[in-house]
């Protein structure tokens, strides 16, 4: 896959440029390009970032870090079976345990919540920096809704870190897991109290909690145009309804009209006595009439 010229491979984390010191030079340096365009692209462009990162798997398959860049962008385009066996490979290469809490999300979607919650139950976790246990607790009570125990996902995420007045990278996931709980619990009065809260701490736009918040309060935003800056369908429907409201108004007036014309002529032929001339005149009448 092409690489574009600015991409020089020096982009990536350090701790991942040391891992590629094993491998000869020049094939460090192809690698660590495409684990670049992996980053760059998996947000925006999952699937892309998907094919850099099976090309980096194919150059550097017993790399950790080449292993987990390979899981993640199979778990952003949703392919979780193989998201998992990256990440198993990474963590057998590492010896560490930071993927615990996206392995246990992979079990979730494949279907599996119960094995997820072993997991967020396993030794493992008490290894994991506050981080890594707070999206411990997010996938555990994702597991619990998934298994329609909502109850016990507000309770999952009822915790120091929910409660804390600080805000931490992931306190507004946090709040805003919690306010979602809430409000699936028919809990609409709390939900939007935390809805308010998670967009307080969402520095970075990170959910949408504003967008939640206005639904509960019943404001709908309609753009008046489209991103090109002509008038969107609703818009047109309105300006066309006005058009034949207007139109009709002139129609019924010019109808009115013509009715008072047909009956000022039909006075003229009921009356023997005028001549053309008159005739005429009347007809002048009515031209004049039309044109005021």
């Amino acid at each position: 896959m092409p690489i574009p010229e600015d991409v020089t491979g020096d982009e990536i984390d350090k701790d991942v440029r040391q891992e590629l010191l094993s491998l000869p030079k020049t094939l460090a340096e192809d690698v660590a390009k495409n684990l670049v365009m992996v980053a760059r692209l998996i947000d925006e462009d999952p699937e892309g970032a998907y094919g850099y990162s099976k090309v980096a798997l194919r150059l550097a398959s017993r790399v950790a870090a080449v292993r987990e860049a390979a899981g993640f962008a199979a778990y952003a385009t949703q392919k979780y079976s193989e998201a998992l066996a990256e990440f198993r490979a990474a963590r057998r290469m590492s010896g560490g345990v930071e993927l615990w809490p996206v392995m246990a999300d992979c079990e979730r979607g494949l279907g599996r919540p119960e094995k997820a919650l072993d997991m967020a139950g396993a030794p493992e976790v008490n290894k994991l920096d506050k981080a890594g246990q707070v999206e411990m607790r997010l996938v555990a009570a994702g597991a619990r809704r998934d298994m329609g125990q909502l109850d016990a996902a507000i309770v999952t995420l009822q915790s120091p870190e929910l409660a804390a007045g600080s805000v931490q990278p992931w306190t507004a996931r946090l709040r805003y897991a919690y306010a979602d709980a809430l409000l699936a619990a028919g809990r609409e009065g709390e939900a939007r109290e935390w809805f308010a809260k998670a967009l307080e701490a969402d520095r970075d736009g990170s959910t949408d909690a504003s967008d939640r918040l206005a639904e509960l309060d019943g404001v709908d935003f309609v753009d008046a145009l489209d991103e090109n800056g002509t008038e969107t369908e609703s818009g047109t429907e309105s300006a066309s309804a006005s058009a034949s409201e207007t139109e009709s108004e002139s129609e019924s007036d010019g109808a009115v009209v013509e009715k008072a014309t047909e009956a000022e002529e039909a006075e003229e032929v009921e009356d023997p006595a005028e001549g053309k001339g008159d005739t005429a005149e009347a007809e002048h009448g009515v031209v004049d009439r039309d044109e005021d």
